[in-house]
């Protein structure tokens, strides 16, 4: 067998092309090699027809915004998932300036985001919730009116055909954001390639097998001519999304013990007719139906993709066992082991408002589809749109430190081995963060190498190892930056 690379990177989407760029950043001569199952890179959650493009900073959203019960508004998640972004941004905009990212206009364009509610309940909260976020350094600008004419001013779609007496309300911020994570994974690529990776694809890995000698035996098929592969690696990281609980198990891990995982799919309706987008500029997110997993949030989203705009509404949550796209009817049922037995039957035990939710979603019409668009969308003509399905996602399925089973918001990092592997579980909001959640790979499984690498870093990251909600001078000076950098007009 040949001599082992360094890095091994199972899966071609955002997570392993952001980590293999930062490796390459740190340490040019180390030999690294991606490991894709499919003909192309980005072909499942990276993909832009597959997720929302949000660029999600909480800006919107507003289940990072929980409502408490005394009436207050906890905006803590929000503005630990900005911080996040903002990061992601600033590794961005530092490759913009190195010239790693050639063409930052084909992956970000500027687009408001907007959050939208109705009824005297929901207008209270999001009230609530601008008074609790407007002073913030990582929410400046945002907007909040009542006035159904100003609100028809920021997103013209929301109001003609509305009842005149329904109490609605809106909150806006211009600097939001449209992120093509398809094409920014294929620009990462390219520059890892041109710097010495090596990218195998129609590669899919079988088996992780850990050697006396501490590296790793990778196992796999070809399947263009389905012939066997093997590869030796020093560290492999699993960026596969929804197939990294399954190689993580297959490794044999002990960290891994106990997770599960719960696949959730969806769909879209997606207009392409020029004078419907023509009078709508915004990612528009309202409230999530009752038991609705936190993905499933509705939104009405322009899209930008391959220089073309859409709009996007939904997503229509569904249910299959596959954990990808593109993959396998017993994908849920081959995750299944002795240990997390248990923990999948607590979840479904204690989500019963989530199966219900699921089980509605399955059989809803397409009458039924398009009156939901037309809650936020009054005259929306149902021939105008079509559905798409969107990729799958894999929700984490663990016991928290209470012992109770509990279906986990957000992604999760896994290592073990003494640091010789990690993967990434977990859905929203994914992409968006990719780069601090590399970090935390680097912290987690580079510690000797991580004080040499510091400097570097934090010349990538301004805000590297603080908080820029801490400055608000620091916090405007870097959104500023990162804007400009990436070419976003204002």
């Amino acid at each position: 067998m040949s001599q082992p690379v360094d890095v091994a990177l199972i899966g071609g989407g955002i997570m392993s092309a952001t980590l293999g760029v930062l490796l390459k950043q740190l340490q040019p001569e180390w030999t690294i090699t991606v490991l894709e199952r499919f003909g192309d890179v980005a072909t499942e959650s990276s993909n832009p027809w597959n997720n929302a493009g949000t660029g999600h900073a909480a800006l919107c959203e507003l289940n990072y915004t929980p409502e408490k019960a005394d009436g207050s508004v906890d905006i803590a998640k929000a503005i630990d998932i900005n911080e996040q972004f903002q990061v992601s941004r600033q590794f961005w905009s530092y490759l913009v300036d190195k010239g790693v990212i050639p063409e930052p206009e084909n992956f970000i364009s500027p687009v408001p985001h907007l959050s939208f509610v109705w009824g005297e309940a929901n207008v209270d909260y999001l009230r609530t919730r601008y008074e609790a976020l407007k002073s913030h350094p990582l929410f400046a600008g945002m907007e909040f009116s009542t006035d159904a004419a100003e609100i028809r001013s920021w997103a013209p779609l929301l109001i003609p055909g509305r009842r005149k007496d329904q109490p609605i309300a809106a909150t806006r911020i211009p600097g939001g954001t449209d992120v093509d994570f398809g094409s920014l994974t294929h620009q990462l690529m390219d520059n890892l390639v041109a710097s010495g990776a090596d990218l195998k694809l129609n590669h899919r890995v079988t088996g992780l097998k850990r050697q006396k000698d501490g590296t790793w035996r990778i196992r796999g098929r070809r399947e263009v001519g389905n012939t066997g592969f093997e590869l030796t690696a020093r560290f492999v990281f699993v960026g596969a999304g929804g197939a990294a609980l399954t190689l993580l198990q297959r490794s044999g891990i002990k960290e891994i013990r106990g997770y599960g995982g719960f696949p959730i799919s969806g769909q879209f309706l997606r207009t392409d007719n020029p004078e419907v987008v023509a009078k709508h500029q915004g990612k528009v997110y309202g409230k999530a139906s009752v038991g609705a997993p936190p993905m499933s949030v509705p939104h009405l989203d322009t899209r930008v993709v391959e220089g073309s705009t859409s709009l996007l509404f939904g997503p229509y949550a569904g249910w299959t066992p596959k954990f990808l796209k593109k993959g396998s009817w017993f994908d849920f049922f081959g995750s299944l082991r002795f240990h997390n037995i248990g923990t999948m039957i607590g979840v479904g035990l204690t989500n019963f408002d989530l199966i219900k939710y699921l089980a509605g979603e399955l059989l809803a019409s397409r009458a039924a589809r398009h009156r939901a668009l037309q809650e936020y969308f009054p005259n929306a003509k149902r021939d105008d749109w079509r559905l798409i399905t969107a990729g799958q996602r894999v929700q984490i399925m663990k016991r928290g430190a209470d012992g109770k089973a509990a279906l986990q918001l957000g992604t999760e990092v896994v290592s073990g081995a003494e640091g010789s592997i990690a993967g990434l579980l977990g859905a929203s909001p994914g992409a968006s963060t990719a780069v601090p959640i590399m970090l935390d790979v680097l912290a987690r499984c580079f510690p000797e190498q991580l004080p040499g690498w510091k400097a570097q870093i934090s010349e990538m990251i301004p805000s590297f190892g603080t908080k820029l909600s801490d400055d608000s001078s620091t916090a405007t000076e870097s959104l500023a930056t990162t804007w400009d950098r990436l070419s976003l007009t204002r």
